[in-house]
């Protein structure tokens, strides 16, 4: 089997989801355009020789329908030969693209592929596909859906997390996020979004607060308290002796977020012949489904899926990027695996710098191979839960 190299990942600034944001006046394919563009010029590479586009999209509709990722490429120029699909794993969307590319790549179907993932939540909310899953009646009380923040609600319940931790993550991811800024990790990988003069629209992720206190999280409501008691009736069909309850609020839950992320990957002998340097392989990936009430730990299957194949031991990935799908998610993965919080999230996660679903799987894996490479570490892993249970996690080792 052939080895997948990772040549390059690239990404805009999030910026907050709201009708006056940084990007609310920009279509998806605006801000997809400037990371077509930085491929080709970073890496001085034709279009035409890129053999397939694979874009994750957690919302396909209006603007974010017709297969985004054939169109984007066409509207950033790129080549008519270039083909594309858009594809939906819901929050794993972007991270399960570029297994699927990487898998593309080890198998020799082709050598040379752009993967990643767009969300613009500000122009194409949540749930605007209008779902079966969420809006047909008959199919929500056969899947037994409930709100994802009900789940993260029943994972603090059942494993015990009271409302302290969980804003005591919210503080650390906050804290991390603006570290991290200030002293320029994220410069590497991220791509700007400029307006017609050329200038910048926004250089930073601006959904970091560095500043929370303590005091101002637990002000908080809890944010699905109203939710309670239809949730508790969905929950009892699957864990008769949980009551659920209220545990986490606005500020332990991942923020909403305008994004973009492509990665770039290709083959040994395509990286000979284009002259393209890799930076990282992917090793391995994996996806799985868990029980879909509690919906928030997919990725911890998919994760022990993985290690099971390649013989690791979670003490032999030094770095990992748990996506922050609501805080009580990401504690239960820790819990899981025994993380290290000193190997966690190291730069902060989706509730300091957002989640814009569909590119959060590019966003997290260029976040990792930076990382890896400012501390010269050979091996981390992207791991990401989704709705109805689903999660993808994917393995990576430096050159």
């Amino acid at each position: 089997m052939n080895d997948a190299y990772i040549v390059d990942a690239v990404r805009i600034p999030r910026a907050k989801a709201k009708k006056d944001g940084a990007y609310a006046s920009l279509r998806p394919v605006d801000l997809l355009l400037p990371l077509f563009q930085a491929l080709t010029q970073r890496n001085e590479f034709d279009s035409a020789e890129v053999e397939d586009i694979l874009l994750g999209c957690s919302t396909q509709s209006g603007e974010q329908g017709a297969n985004l990722g054939k169109i984007a490429s066409l509207y950033a120029g790129w080549s008519n030969e270039v083909s594309g699909v858009t594809l939906n794993r819901f929050c794993c969307s972007g991270l399960d693209a570029i297994n699927l590319a990487a898998s593309k790549v080890m198998a020799g179907m082709e050598s040379l592929v752009v993967a990643g993932g767009i969300e613009q939540i500000t122009r194409v909310p949540m749930f605007a596909d209008n779902g079966a899953w969420y809006s047909d009646p008959k199919v929500i009380e056969a899947t037994r859906f409930m709100h994802m923040g009900l789940s993260a609600d029943l994972i603090a319940v059942q494993e015990g997390y009271e409302r302290e931790a969980l804003d005591e993550l919210s503080i650390r991811s906050h804290q991390r996020a603006e570290e991290a800024t200030i002293k320029g990790y994220f410069l590497g990988s991220m791509v700007p979004v400029n307006n017609q003069d050329g200038a910048a629209i926004l250089s930073y992720d601006n959904a970091v607060r560095g500043d929370l206190s303590r005091e101002s999280l637990a002000a908080l409501p809890p944010a699905f308290e109203s939710f309670v008691e239809d949730g508790q009736r969905v929950v009892e069909q699957v864990y008769p002796n949980a009551q659920l309850a209220a545990r986490h609020s606005a500020g332990n839950a991942p923020a909403f977020v305008d994004g973009a992320s492509l990665v770039l990957l290709a083959s040994k002998t395509r990286c000979q012949a284009l002259g393209l340097r890799p930076r990282a392989r992917v090793r391995h990936f994996a996806n799985a489904s868990d029980e879909p009430v509690k919906m928030l730990t997919g990725h911890i299957r998919a994760t022990e899926k993985l290690l099971k194949a390649t013989g690791l031991r979670p003490a032999d990935i030094n770095l990992w990027e748990v996506n922050e799908s609501f805080a009580a998610s990401v504690l239960k993965y820790q819990q899981q695996f025994d993380i290290p919080t000193e190997h966690l999230n190291v730069n902060g996660s989706a509730i300091a710098l957002g989640h814009p679903l569909g590119a959060t799987g590019g966003n997290l894996l260029a976040t990792l191979l930076d990382e890896l490479e400012r501390r010269d570490l050979p091996r981390g892993i992207v791991a990401i839960c989704g709705g109805a249970g689903v999660g993808v996690a994917t393995l990576i080792e430096r050159i």
